[in-house]
């Protein structure tokens, strides 16, 4: 695997023969922005391996935790009697990932783990929390996952603990195999960004997604009705608020729509992922970063959603950089906004009223919006 930089000193892996190069992507986006993450394959394709190797590379511990030995004790922790109360005593590994302050925990075989150990797993994946420690936010997860057919006693994965994770496919070439016998398989490495995430891309993918939700409303939530389906991705405020978060970590990192599409579908499903993705392509939609360089040249597109979308956007950046002059020029925006669609641009004005710059003057359009403004009391 060589490393490929995105020009602003973010990387992300890519693969050399033997290894899935999508997933190698998709695994690095998603520990980076921390969003827990599962593989799913066969046994013996590599998935420990490659998990270990992106911990060495990266210079954090990684405790490999196997589902199918461990009792819902391991994650709950055990009943202590201490000078009259009782505390749950984390296991030795919980401790180690606390006391090293971040790392990798791999929770292996997960459909052979009975659905009382699932569930106590659950309240790390959601919460951190094992026994009576908290993880650190550095300590990051991802799970390893045979399809329950290959998996000795395999279970289904609960939906409450699915949902929590996004779903990649671990598969694997035969012809980069038989180069990797031959030739001996390289050393996977792995340079991930130190700032996945900036406030900047955050924001801009939230209202994107926000916008896609206000278009399609019904796509918010869809629980599957089948127990196999539902073990996989599916959309959720939850899974959305995940797409989110890999959207705007896919961004600042630049990587290719391969990647992006594989972590929006293993976040909320085949159909609402292929769907949100042909309406991000379709939607063309500004940067929010050049209108606000030039509000005055900015027109609102006519389509309610997209309007919806960029007035978000623009609003968002506004707040997040929180200067007096981005502020002035959101409210620009606003007030052209306001023109055509008035209750569009009174929603995003509450939001950019209540984050108002020390010192800065009210800019003259905030009087097309100030009878909205002051039911909201924010003036």
């Amino acid at each position: 695997m060589t490393n490929v930089s995105d020009g602003d000193g973010a990387e992300l892996p890519r693969a050399t023969a033997g290894q899935p190069a999508v997933a190698l992507e998709a695994l690095g986006v998603a520990v980076s922005a921390g969003v827990p993450v599962v593989l799913w394959g066969s046994p013996g394709t590599g998935k420990t391996s490659a998990v270990v190797a992106l911990s060495e590379a990266l210079g954090w511990p990684a405790e490999v935790v196997i589902g199918s030995i461990r009792e819902p004790s391991d994650f709950a922790g055990l009943p202590v009697v201490e000078g009259g109360t009782v505390r749950l005593a984390a296991p030795a590994w919980a401790r180690r990932l606390a006391d090293a302050g971040r790392g990798l925990l791999f929770l292996d075989e997960l459909t052979t783990a009975p659905p009382a150990v699932q569930a106590a797993m659950l309240r790390i994946v959601l919460e951190r929390v094992v026994g009576d420690i908290k993880l650190p936010p550095q300590v990051r997860v991802v799970a390893a996952a045979n399809p329950p057919g290959e998996a000795a006693d395999g279970w289904d994965l609960a939906p409450p603990l699915a949902n929590r994770l996004v779903h990649l496919d671990w598969t694997v070439d035969a012809k980069q195999v038989a180069q990797g016998m031959a030739a001996g398989f390289p050393q996977p490495s792995f340079l991930l960004p130190d700032e996945p995430v900036d406030a900047t891309h955050r924001a801009v993918a939230k209202t994107a997604v926000a916008a896609f939700l206000q278009a399609r409303p019904e796509l918010v939530l869809q629980v599957p009705a089948g127990v196999t389906a539902a073990s996989r991705g599916w959309p959720s405020p939850r899974s959305w608020e995940a797409v989110a978060t890999l959207l705007g970590a896919c961004d600042n990192a630049k990587a290719t729509s391969e990647v992006l599409e594989a972590l929006v579908v293993g976040a909320v499903g085949e159909g609402p992922g292929i769907e949100f993705l042909s309406w991000l392509a379709d939607s063309d939609l500004p940067d929010p970063e050049a209108v606000l360089d030039a509000p005055d040249e900015f027109t609102l597109p006519s389509r309610s959603d997209r309007a919806f979308a960029v007035l978000t956007a623009v609003v968002a950046l506004a707040v997040a950089r929180g200067d007096e002059q981005s502020w002035t020029a959101a409210w620009i925006v606003v007030g052209r906004a306001a023109e055509s669609t008035p209750d569009v641009a009174a929603l995003v004005a509450r939001k950019l009223a209540s984050h108002r710059p020390k010192g800065a003057a009210l800019p003259v359009q905030i009087t097309q919006l100030l009878p909205v403004l002051r039911a909201a009391g924010l003036l």
